[in-house]
């Protein structure tokens, strides 16, 4: 049921729908206002902005696509719903691609104008939380440049709480991209040293002849070239936290050194003698480092000393939930005077695609196209090749059967099938079927679609 806060813009030249839709609204509970065409709907929005607006497609004068657009450039965040003659499906595909939330076939029933208002309605207020989510974690914790209201990132953001005020080792792994490194400077900024340097090391690109100097330093005239003395970054990170990325790669002849480190809490520069040190040493890879223990590439008792702590990033295919607060974040960060306006179509299929390189792969994504539609509505047609999806192998979907065949049970049967193939993962099955998830819920309540 709505509310009397919960206000309705309906748009339709045909005063008799137009009479019964208002009245079948306001029984429902929400506060309806009227425009007889595009011209006075828009008026009408302009001065009222309602969060959501219904509007006939075909319409004298100003028509409701173009109703649909000027809302769009006004207003990006309200809702319009559009109404369209049977056998007209095309033409609401086409306000789906302009950004329409979702579309209503004349003649359309009381419960079905009632539920789609309502899916609206509960689509704001997901959004609405969703904001008030990530502003109370900003609050409670400086997560830097993290983003994630999935399950398996509400675990990751825990963790980094509970280890951060810890002088424990950590150890994070994950795949390449899924964001190592903001992890470590959370752990940092959630310790007691955040006011002490945080000092970052990336073993694999430090040739292994020079990473020793570069980790525990060297005295002038220790080796052929080492002109003057040089401070090494556990020294540099001295009283703050020193961040070891790509661990797996460092050389097996030095893991001895860094264990010794670990243990006497004793840096010895190369042809110096030891220092103490007060270091917090926070660790990561992308490798399958229990792997590289079994097969004596790693040092064990190094490992059991660096994963003190063990904190394993998800993939974004684990977490694709996130994948639309990610690229709000993105765009805001590349083209905020002029953000960009990714579509549903395009929304659903950068959800569905793979990211092998995570989180910093659909940043770089994200950013192309700020550039390049800066300002601008994103389609699926505007994506590159590959973000886009497969077609079908044989370039042909349906083999109907000559007699024909109800349009509603194939809708209803290709919802089915999308939840049964993806283990009724409803965010999964709707980027299979490269719809908005709040659509294919809709879908679902429409033909009493229920795992069994």
């Amino acid at each position: 049921m709505g509310s009397s806060s919960q206000t309705v813009l309906l748009v339709d030249d045909d005063a008799s729908l137009r009479r019964v839709t208002e009245y079948n609204l306001q029984q429902a509970g929400y506060q309806v206002l009227t425009a007889v065409d595009g011209s006075e709907g828009l008026e009408r929005f302009r001065a009222e902005r309602p969060a959501v607006v219904i509007t006939d497609i075909q319409m004298p004068g100003l028509t409701g696509q173009e109703l649909l657009q000027q809302i769009k450039v006004d207003s990006p965040e309200t809702l319009v719903i559009v109404i369209t003659a049977f056998g007209s499906v095309e033409t609401a595909v086409e306000a789906m691609k302009a950004g329409a939330f979702d579309y209503l076939t004349k003649p359309f029933s009381r419960d079905e104008v009632s539920l789609t208002v309502a899916r609206a309605f509960k689509f704001l207020g997901l959004q609405s939380e969703n904001r008030q989510l990530r502003d109370q974690l900003s609050a409670r914790q400086d997560f830097g440049q993290m983003v994630g209201l999935s399950e398996a990132m509400q675990e990751v953001f825990a963790l980094v709480r509970k280890v951060a005020p810890s002088e424990a080792s950590v150890l994070i792994t994950g795949e390449s991209g899924t964001g190592k490194e903001l992890v470590a400077r959370a752990l940092h900024q959630g310790s007691d040293r955040s006011d002490g340097p945080f000092v970052a090391v990336n073993c694999a690109a430090i040739p292994g002849e020079l990473l020793e100097s570069e980790l525990f330093g060297h005295v002038k005239g220790s080796f052929t070239g080492a002109a003057r003395d040089r401070v090494g970054k556990f020294e540099q990170a001295d009283g703050g936290t020193l961040f070891l990325d790509e661990i797996g790669e460092m050389p097996l002849d030095l893991q001895p050194k860094l264990l010794r480190v670990l243990q006497d809490r004793l840096v010895e520069p190369v042809g110096g003698r030891p220092r103490g040190i007060d270091v917090r040493l926070v660790t990561a890879t992308n490798l399958d480092i229990e792997a590289a223990v079994a097969d004596n590439r790693f040092r064990e008792d190094l490992y059991y000393r660096l994963a003190v702590i063990p904190i394993e990033l998800p993939s974004l295919r684990e977490r694709r939930d996130d994948i639309p607060l990610l690229i709000r974040h993105f765009v805001e960060r590349y083209a905020a005077d002029r953000p960009i306006r990714i579509d549903d179509k395009a929304l659903a299929a950068l959800q569905a695609f793979d990211w092998p390189g995570n989180v910093r792969e659909l940043e770089n994504a994200v950013q192309r196209l700020c550039v390049l539609h800066r300002g601008e509505s994103v389609s699926l047609a505007a994506l590159p090749a590959k973000l886009r999806g497969m077609p079908p192998r044989n370039g042909q979907v349906l083999n109907l059967p000559d007699d024909g065949y109800a349009l509603e049970e194939i809708e209803r049967e290709a919802v089915l099938q999308a939840l049964q193939r993806n283990d009724w993962n409803q965010t999964r099955a709707a980027a299979f079927l490269r719809i908005p998830r709040h659509t294919l819920i809709y879908r679902m309540e429409k033909y009493g679609i229920r795992r069994g």
